[in-house]
Protein backbone atom coordinates (compact mmCIF):
# COMPACT_ATOMS: atom_id res chain seq x y z
CA UNK A 1 0.00 0.00 0.00
CA UNK A 2 3.09 2.30 1.07
CA UNK A 3 4.39 2.11 -2.55
CA UNK A 4 1.38 2.90 -4.30
CA UNK A 5 0.43 5.78 -2.55
CA UNK A 6 4.29 6.96 -2.88
CA UNK A 7 4.09 6.20 -6.76
CA UNK A 8 0.75 7.78 -7.02
CA UNK A 9 2.36 11.36 -5.39
CA UNK A 10 5.03 11.38 -6.97
CA UNK A 11 2.98 11.56 -10.60
CA UNK A 12 0.73 13.97 -9.27
CA UNK A 13 3.68 15.64 -7.46
CA UNK A 14 5.80 16.00 -11.23
CA UNK A 15 2.68 17.16 -13.04
CA UNK A 16 1.73 20.40 -10.36
CA UNK A 17 5.72 21.31 -10.54
CA UNK A 18 5.13 22.24 -14.04
CA UNK A 19 2.32 24.73 -13.02
CA UNK A 20 2.34 27.72 -10.83
CA UNK A 21 0.73 27.63 -6.79
CA UNK A 22 -0.96 23.65 -7.48
CA UNK A 23 -0.58 22.20 -4.27
CA UNK A 24 -1.11 18.29 -4.67
CA UNK A 25 -3.47 16.50 -1.77
CA UNK A 26 -2.63 12.81 -0.71
CA UNK A 27 -6.31 11.51 -1.14
CA UNK A 28 -7.12 8.53 1.57
CA UNK A 29 -10.53 7.18 1.63
CA UNK A 30 -12.54 4.80 3.93
CA UNK A 31 -11.07 1.16 3.98
CA UNK A 32 -14.34 -0.41 3.61
CA UNK A 33 -14.92 -2.37 6.84
CA UNK A 34 -16.95 -1.59 9.58
CA UNK A 35 -14.95 -1.15 12.84
CA UNK A 36 -15.69 -2.48 15.81
CA UNK A 37 -17.68 -3.33 17.68
CA UNK A 38 -20.30 -3.22 14.31
CA UNK A 39 -17.58 -4.92 12.38
CA UNK A 40 -14.21 -6.94 12.57
CA UNK A 41 -11.53 -3.60 11.73
CA UNK A 42 -9.89 -3.18 14.59
CA UNK A 43 -9.10 0.80 16.18
CA UNK A 44 -5.23 -0.08 15.89
CA UNK A 45 -5.39 -1.77 12.54
CA UNK A 46 -7.11 0.90 10.85
CA UNK A 47 -4.17 3.23 12.53
CA UNK A 48 -1.66 1.34 11.08
CA UNK A 49 -3.39 1.28 7.37
CA UNK A 50 -4.02 4.81 7.54
CA UNK A 51 -0.53 5.38 8.86
CA UNK A 52 0.96 3.50 5.57
CA UNK A 53 -0.75 5.13 3.09
CA UNK A 54 -0.18 8.43 4.70
CA UNK A 55 3.49 7.51 4.67
CA UNK A 56 3.56 7.51 1.37
CA UNK A 57 1.79 10.17 0.31
CA UNK A 58 4.19 12.47 2.47
CA UNK A 59 7.33 10.66 1.08
CA UNK A 60 5.67 11.20 -2.62
CA UNK A 61 5.56 15.23 -1.64
CA UNK A 62 2.29 15.84 -1.39
CA UNK A 63 1.36 18.97 0.61
CA UNK A 64 -1.85 18.45 2.41
CA UNK A 65 -3.25 14.82 3.54
CA UNK A 66 -6.85 14.74 2.36
CA UNK A 67 -8.84 12.12 4.06
CA UNK A 68 -12.09 11.85 2.44
CA UNK A 69 -15.44 10.58 2.00
CA UNK A 70 -15.49 9.36 5.58
CA UNK A 71 -18.94 7.60 7.23
CA UNK A 72 -17.56 6.83 11.06
CA UNK A 73 -16.05 9.19 13.55
CA UNK A 74 -14.02 6.47 14.64
CA UNK A 75 -13.21 5.94 11.04
CA UNK A 76 -12.13 9.48 10.74
CA UNK A 77 -10.29 9.29 14.34
CA UNK A 78 -7.91 6.54 13.08
CA UNK A 79 -6.94 8.12 10.06
CA UNK A 80 -6.03 11.34 11.65
CA UNK A 81 -4.11 9.22 14.35
CA UNK A 82 -2.18 7.22 11.79
CA UNK A 83 -1.40 10.27 9.42
CA UNK A 84 0.28 12.60 12.25
CA UNK A 85 2.22 9.22 13.49
CA UNK A 86 4.18 9.77 10.21
CA UNK A 87 3.82 13.16 9.02
CA UNK A 88 3.33 16.70 10.00
CA UNK A 89 1.28 17.72 6.94
CA UNK A 90 -2.28 19.47 7.42
CA UNK A 91 -4.85 17.63 7.07
CA UNK A 92 -8.48 18.04 5.80
CA UNK A 93 -11.39 15.80 6.32
CA UNK A 94 -14.54 15.47 4.50
CA UNK A 95 -17.29 12.71 5.22
CA UNK A 96 -20.08 11.87 3.00
CA UNK A 97 -23.59 13.13 3.89
CA UNK A 98 -26.40 10.92 2.72
CA UNK A 99 -30.12 11.73 2.62
CA UNK A 100 -31.39 14.09 5.63
CA UNK A 101 -27.75 15.28 6.16
CA UNK A 102 -26.36 12.67 8.14
CA UNK A 103 -23.72 9.51 6.98
CA UNK A 104 -24.19 6.42 6.40
CA UNK A 105 -23.39 5.76 10.04
CA UNK A 106 -25.55 8.52 11.51
CA UNK A 107 -23.26 11.31 12.18
CA UNK A 108 -24.43 14.42 11.69
CA UNK A 109 -22.90 17.89 10.09
CA UNK A 110 -22.25 19.71 13.56
CA UNK A 111 -20.69 16.39 14.74
CA UNK A 112 -18.27 16.73 12.26
CA UNK A 113 -17.08 20.37 13.03
CA UNK A 114 -17.22 19.77 16.62
CA UNK A 115 -14.53 16.37 15.79
CA UNK A 116 -12.84 18.69 13.69
CA UNK A 117 -11.90 21.96 15.87
CA UNK A 118 -11.16 18.96 18.77
CA UNK A 119 -8.78 17.14 16.40
CA UNK A 120 -7.39 20.62 15.26
CA UNK A 121 -7.67 20.19 11.37
CA UNK A 122 -6.83 22.12 8.93
CA UNK A 123 -9.73 22.30 6.76
CA UNK A 124 -13.32 20.24 6.99
CA UNK A 125 -16.32 19.54 4.86
CA UNK A 126 -18.16 17.46 2.29
CA UNK A 127 -17.86 15.49 -0.21
CA UNK A 128 -19.29 13.08 -2.79
CA UNK A 129 -23.40 12.71 -1.42
CA UNK A 130 -26.55 12.77 -3.47
CA UNK A 131 -25.59 16.01 -5.46
CA UNK A 132 -24.76 19.43 -5.22
CA UNK A 133 -28.51 20.87 -3.20
CA UNK A 134 -28.12 18.23 -0.24
CA UNK A 135 -24.12 19.07 -0.10
CA UNK A 136 -24.82 22.96 0.01
CA UNK A 137 -27.92 22.39 3.34
CA UNK A 138 -24.68 20.33 4.97
CA UNK A 139 -22.15 22.79 4.21
CA UNK A 140 -25.06 25.70 5.74
CA UNK A 141 -25.26 23.59 8.44
CA UNK A 142 -21.46 23.70 9.20
CA UNK A 143 -21.74 27.34 9.14
CA UNK A 144 -24.39 27.67 10.96
CA UNK A 145 -22.66 25.34 13.66
CA UNK A 146 -19.64 27.84 13.82
CA UNK A 147 -17.02 26.05 12.28
CA UNK A 148 -13.60 27.84 12.28
CA UNK A 149 -12.21 25.96 10.06
CA UNK A 150 -12.02 26.37 6.37
CA UNK A 151 -14.93 24.70 5.14
CA UNK A 152 -14.59 21.92 1.70
CA UNK A 153 -17.56 21.40 -0.55
CA UNK A 154 -17.26 19.22 -2.98
CA UNK A 155 -20.34 17.53 -4.63
CA UNK A 156 -21.18 14.97 -7.26
CA UNK A 157 -21.87 16.48 -10.38
CA UNK A 158 -25.30 15.80 -9.88
CA UNK A 159 -26.99 12.21 -9.34
CA UNK A 160 -25.81 9.13 -11.81
CA UNK A 161 -28.67 7.50 -14.12
CA UNK A 162 -28.22 4.32 -16.32
CA UNK A 163 -27.95 5.44 -19.99
CA UNK A 164 -27.77 3.38 -22.97
CA UNK A 165 -25.59 1.27 -20.46
CA UNK A 166 -23.75 4.02 -19.15
CA UNK A 167 -23.40 5.51 -15.83
CA UNK A 168 -24.11 9.18 -16.46
CA UNK A 169 -24.14 12.37 -13.98
CA UNK A 170 -26.73 15.04 -14.87
CA UNK A 171 -25.02 18.04 -12.79
CA UNK A 172 -23.98 20.11 -16.05
CA UNK A 173 -20.55 22.46 -15.97
CA UNK A 174 -23.41 25.42 -15.72
CA UNK A 175 -25.17 23.55 -12.88
CA UNK A 176 -22.18 22.74 -11.11
CA UNK A 177 -20.88 26.47 -11.23
CA UNK A 178 -24.12 28.03 -9.23
CA UNK A 179 -23.48 25.19 -6.71
CA UNK A 180 -19.76 26.64 -6.61
CA UNK A 181 -21.37 30.12 -6.23
CA UNK A 182 -23.97 29.04 -3.47
CA UNK A 183 -21.69 26.97 -1.10
CA UNK A 184 -19.25 30.17 -1.40
CA UNK A 185 -22.16 31.98 0.07
CA UNK A 186 -22.73 29.76 2.82
CA UNK A 187 -19.45 29.84 4.18
CA UNK A 188 -16.96 26.98 1.58
CA UNK A 189 -13.45 28.48 1.24
CA UNK A 190 -12.18 25.12 -0.55
CA UNK A 191 -14.64 24.40 -3.25
CA UNK A 192 -14.10 21.43 -6.00
CA UNK A 193 -15.90 18.19 -7.57
CA UNK A 194 -16.36 14.74 -6.92
CA UNK A 195 -17.79 11.95 -8.95
CA UNK A 196 -19.11 12.85 -12.31
CA UNK A 197 -17.13 16.13 -12.89
CA UNK A 198 -14.01 17.09 -15.31
CA UNK A 199 -11.97 19.72 -16.40
CA UNK A 200 -15.11 21.18 -18.35
CA UNK A 201 -16.66 21.36 -14.78
CA UNK A 202 -14.21 22.75 -12.40
CA UNK A 203 -13.07 25.13 -15.15
CA UNK A 204 -16.75 26.81 -15.16
CA UNK A 205 -17.28 26.64 -11.84
CA UNK A 206 -13.97 28.58 -11.17
CA UNK A 207 -14.76 30.81 -13.85
CA UNK A 208 -18.19 31.39 -11.95
CA UNK A 209 -16.35 32.37 -8.52
CA UNK A 210 -14.17 34.96 -10.18
CA UNK A 211 -16.66 36.51 -12.03
CA UNK A 212 -18.61 36.96 -8.98
CA UNK A 213 -15.63 38.77 -7.33
CA UNK A 214 -15.22 40.95 -9.76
Amino acid sequence: MREINLAAAKLARQVADDFPNVLVAGSMGPTGELMTPLGKLTFEDAVQAFAEQAAGLSSGGVDVIWIETMADLQEVKAAVQGARSVTRLPIAVTMTFESRGRTMMGVTPEQLVQLAQELELSAVGANCGKGPQELEAVIERMQRAGCQLPIIAKANAGIPKLVDGKVVYDGSPEIMAEHAQTVRHHGAKLIGACCGSSPEHIREMRQALFFELK
